[in-house]
């Protein structure tokens, strides 16, 4: 079990004098309840592991709402790895791969049909219709943080750093980005990239936030901005399962009955729901449920 203060928290923090805002995530329990829901090879769990804390990351340093997700796709081996994160700190994730087959570490291998996408989605005027905001992520870089380094830099135009890991542990990041105009010294961005070349993945694992950031940027006198706990946690629920169930249509639902049940299990969080023939006839006797539905049914 973790035993830091900073185990499973969100921090943004300011450098004032460098004119550079920063935020860092540290996943302990909440990384390993997500690696736990299936046993994945080692290459795949590090890379979901620092999907999963580059969700949470993203979500300290933009305006969310709603949820944010991280989504990469292939033909390849990683046939698709999706992370999220809500405004209220609840994380998810889950990989999929094709049959006995790991991740390759450096993404330029998954292939030329390969997407990586950052979408936000905030609730909207009417809740039925989430605003929804996609970007696509460039894949020329060999690591996730890099990719994400460049997307930033070319989105807002403003100097990023980033670096993630992930052990079978804890899943870490942490973000540096100048702030926009004239703030800080003239040598503040230069200075704070130089110390943020000194820390390799194995500190960023090893280090409490608090210490982290002492170490680091002691002589830039840090801020703590805020603070935020972060937990595993799935949006799945029966109301989900039933707008995905009418979204099949009556016929295929009454054929997914087996030994007289519907079986939906949610591949989040592991979460069972069982329909009887009486309450799939009921749900098509009624208007369509108007939720997000899982996308699965198992």
């Amino acid at each position: 079990m973790a035993t830091d203060a900073s185990a499973d928290t969100l921090t943004r923090f300011l450098l004032p004098a460098a004119g550079v805002r920063g935020v860092a995530v540290r996943l302990d329990d909440t990384w390993q309840a997500v690696a736990s829901r299936a046993d994945y090879p080692p290459s795949t769990r590090e890379l979901l592991g620092e999907a999963s804390a580059a969700a949470v990351l993203f979500t300290g340093h933009t305006k969310v709402d709603g949820r944010l997700s991280i989504q990469l796709r292939s033909q390849g081996s990683l046939r698709s790895l999706f992370a999220e994160c809500t405004a209220s700190g609840t994380v998810r994730g889950i990989a999929q791969l094709s049959a006995d087959q790991d991740a390759p570490r450096d993404l330029r291998d998954l292939g030329d049909d390969a997407l990586l996408a950052i979408t936000i989605e905030n609730p909207g005027l009417d809740p039925r219709e989430p605003q929804r905001y996609q970007s696509l992520v460039g894949l020329e870089a060999s690591r996730l943080a890099e990719a994400f380094e460049d997307y930033f830099r070319q989105s807002e135009q403003l100097p990023t750093r980033l670096l993630l890991s992930a052990n079978g542990d804890c899943a870490c990041g942490l973000m540096l980005q100048k702030l926009p105009g004239d703030e800080g010294d003239d040598d503040g961005w230069n200075r704070t990239g130089a110390l943020f070349d000194t820390l390799g993945e194995a500190e960023l694992l090893a280090t409490p936030v608090p210490d982290l950031l002492h170490r680091l940027f002691h002589e830039e006198s840090p801020q703590i901005l805020t603070q935020r706990p972060v937990r595993f946690g799935c949006s799945c629920s029966r109301e989900r399962v039933e707008s995905m169930l009418q979204s099949l249509g009556e016929e295929e639902a009454t054929a997914a009955l087996a030994d007289g049940v519907v079986e939906v299990r949610c591949e989040f969080c592991g979460q069972e729901y069982r329909f009887s023939p009486p309450q799939i006839a009921e749900l098509f006797s009624q208007p369509k449920v108007d939720v997000d539905a899982p996308s699965r049914l198992q």
